[in-house]
């Protein structure tokens, strides 16, 4: 009986922390609605041979996180203006251009529950849709007065970019440190959460200060999904995800779990996870099967969760400059629920 009433205890707290969640997004609903509007428009603007290809990868949805954190940082300092829904709309395309550059590395044939565009049409073209998106979204962030501001969105495109030619110059590479990988994801994933966090806030003009505060949640709120991310990529289901799974692991991207179990010094165990991850074997499915079993048995993915809520902790701190209000505590509820997934992958 009183196991009973501990996990239902435990489903009740994991209910309340989604409803958070949800109430953080509908904070911001009616700005979401109209980006998402901002954002079919502007793939009706490329040429028509090629807006077709743009609205049906701008069109697949997503949890549009970037440009909920832009209006919420924006609501957290000031107000909500046109020109943070235009920096909703420039982070978006950016980073479903890049979406769409990962899932032809990858090979990827579905995203968000949908062929993926290389699936559809092949990788040369999807290689130039994803140009193209990259340079609409910066074109579209020149019409800032505040040449600050996109000079800063060109750094965190650069950043995405730069993460992923390290990360794919380093497939198969089995010397990758624990801290050359933290970088990588610092650059192709939390850059433009980074920047969505503090560009909210430097569009209200508020303290250097505080947008650095905003900058820095953005950017351990970034490390900590993408170290998320990769786990699922290990031990999710592709029901749930929406994506196609285990790509990582058969491209030679070596994250976090893989990274740790590979640095307990275990010389048996290093030995097969080097034929599992560079091929050997004639059951290629098997081997990473065993390979998820033994980064749960080891510690190394319990690891890599711990790390992951280390950082979430580190960026709500950096958010006691900030004033109470609920766009704040909206932020600090998308933080908290980032760690409640975590928390769903060690069981």
């Amino acid at each position: 009986m009183e196991e009973r009433e501990k996990e239902e205890k435990k489903m009740a707290g994991l209910a309340e922390e989604e409803q958070r969640f949800r109430d953080a997004f509908a904070l911001v609903s009616p700005q979401i609605a109209e980006v998402e509007r901002r954002i079919r428009e502007q793939a009706q603007r490329f040429d028509p041979g090629v807006g077709g290809y743009a609205e049906y990868v701008c069109g697949a949805g997503g949890k549009r996180l970037r440009p909920v954190l832009a209006l919420l940082s924006a609501g957290a300092t000031g107000k909500i203006s046109d020109g943070h829904l235009d920096l909703a709309v420039i982070l978006e395309l950016i980073h479903v251009a890049s979406l769409v550059h990962d899932d032809i590395m990858d090979g990827a044939d579905v995203r968000r529950d949908q062929a993926t565009a290389n699936a559809k049409w092949g990788n040369a073209i999807t290689v130039l849709l994803g140009d193209a998106l990259f340079a609409h979204a910066l074109r579209l962030a020149t019409s800032f007065e505040n040449t600050e501001i996109c000079r800063r969105i060109a750094d965190a495109s650069v950043d995405v970019c730069s993460g992923e030619i390290l990360q794919t110059r380093r497939r198969f590479d089995l010397s990758l440190a624990v801290q050359e990988y933290y970088k990588i994801i610092e650059m192709k994933t939390a850059a433009l959460f980074a920047a969505a966090c503090e560009l909210g806030a430097v569009l209200n003009g508020c303290d250097a200060e505080v947008a650095r505060g905003l900058e820095s949640f953005g950017r351990k709120l970034g490390m900590a999904y993408q170290i998320y991310d990769d786990c699922v990529d290990l031990v999710g289901s592709e029901d749930v995800a929406g994506k196609t799974l285990g790509t990582d692991l058969r491209k030679g991207k070596f994250t976090l779990p893989v990274l740790v179990l590979l640095g307990q010094g275990d010389a048996g165990v290093s030995e097969k996870i080097r034929q599992v991850l560079l091929g050997g074997g004639d059951a290629p499915e098997t081997g990473e099967e065993d390979l998820v079993g033994l980064l749960r048995a080891s510690g190394a993915l319990g690891r890599s969760v711990a790390d992951a809520k280390k950082l979430l902790a580190e960026g709500d701190a950096a958010l006691a400059g900030l004033a109470e209000s609920p766009f704040r505590d909206a932020l600090l509820s998308i933080s908290s629920f980032v760690g409640k997934l975590l928390g769903d992958i060690e069981k």
